[in-house]
């Protein structure tokens, strides 16, 4: 055998087995260092489900370690739970966090619920209205009028009205239930509450005692707000308005009514627009003497 071969070989077993030496100290020298433990740490769980609106007492709690880092907002001490309102569901065995509690002093119940600068109306309803049961805490509403306003109760020109007043209303409560139906099944109440702004609340007190209210309820996705036209009675049969000329005005009030018939004038007679469901139609009348 080429004796330059042997040599070769016989060094490159040499280091072969050299760096597989090395290699195996590192790694026996990494597996008997101990790893780096992180201390436990005590959180404040739910002792069983907590639902919306009820104050937290000692029974509710349980302080129990956590291994590893302690969830964000967690609460630690049960001195900084004790009292408080709970706002979101907080289920058995669950770290009880900060913002699913209310204030300290706010308490419990339906006010705790409510935010800042927000307020709670309450609307009575019948099954209609309530949609047969099926608006729940948290779902979304939209809020119709039906009646007859001042100006065409004495000249009776329309008949009754209706047209969206509010629209994308959070429903804070279905009845004494401010949580959601766990089984989700239809449950009929008397009086539903909305979350709605101080505004808000004055349009909807003022249209509960003057007009007829409907409930249409609507998908909690769609936070759109379209402006719809209204329609009256005289709209539903095709017929047509007289309407004195004006100028669109904006209502300052979130909510105000909204013209249900545009008027535009010519020289001698005028173009009346009348919308029937979706349809849109014209129709002219001549003035007397010009005007």
């Amino acid at each position: 055998m080429n004796r330059r071969l042997v040599v070769v070989f016989a060094f490159a077993l040499a280091v072969a087995g050299v760096t597989s030496l090395v290699a195996y100290r590192m790694l026996m020298k990494q597996v008997r260092t101990p790893a780096r433990s992180v201390p436990a740490s005590k959180v404040m769980v739910a002792a069983h489900d907590l639902q919306v609106g009820a104050l937290i007492h000692d029974f509710d709690l349980t302080q129990v370690s956590w291994n590893g880092p302690a969830p964000q907002h967690a609460m630690k001490s049960k001195q900084d739970v004790l009292g408080r309102g709970v706002v979101a569901n907080i289920y058995q065995g669950e770290p009880i966090l900060d913002f699913r509690l209310a204030p300290k002093g706010a308490g419990a119940g339906l006010a705790a619920t409510i935010p800042v600068g927000k307020r709670a109306v309450a609307l009575r309803v019948n099954e209609v209205v309530g949609l047969a049961g099926f608006v729940l805490p948290g779902m979304r509403v939209d809020v119709l009028i039906a009646g007859t306003t001042p100006a065409n109760q004495a000249q009776n020109q329309t008949g009754t009205l209706c047209r969206t007043v509010l629209q994308n209303i959070e429903v804070l409560s279905a009845g004494q239930r401010i949580e959601k139906n766990v089984e989700g099944k239809p449950e009929s109440v008397q009086v539903v509450n909305l979350l709605v702004s101080p505004d808000q609340a004055e349009i909807l007190s003022l249209a509960s005692d003057e007009t007829k209210v409907q409930l249409v309820l609507r998908n909690p996705l769609d936070t759109q707000e379209q402006v719809t036209q209204g329609t009256s009675v005289a709209a539903l049969f095709g017929q047509g308005v007289k309407t004195p000329p004006a100028a669109p005005m904006r209502s300052a009030i979130p909510g105000a009514p909204r013209p249900l018939v545009a008027a535009s004038h010519g020289a001698e007679t005028t173009v009346v627009e009348v919308f029937s469901g979706v349809r849109r139609s014209e129709q002219k009348f001549e003035l007397p003497n010009g005007r």
